[in-house]
């Protein structure tokens, strides 16, 4: 079983790291301000890592 991406947006602040550093994995939803992960079988894992690594909020994580 691959490994997928998760964000808690209870904890997002809604800086938009993730979304800027990868477009093609996370989305800031207007509506709530808050990002979303729009593909969860991810992407570039280093561009996702990094995000991780970038997120104030700590909300972003992988799932068995």
């Amino acid at each position: 079983m691959a490994r997928t991406v998760v964000l808690d947006q209870v904890y997002c602040n809604g800086c938009c790291s993730c979304a800027e550093l990868c477009p093609e994995v996370f989305a800031m939803d207007e509506l709530n301000e808050k990002a979303s992960v729009i593909l969860p079988e991810g992407g570039d894992e280093k561009c996702i890592e990094e995000a991780i690594a970038m997120c104030p909020g700590d909300c972003i994580a992988w799932k068995e």
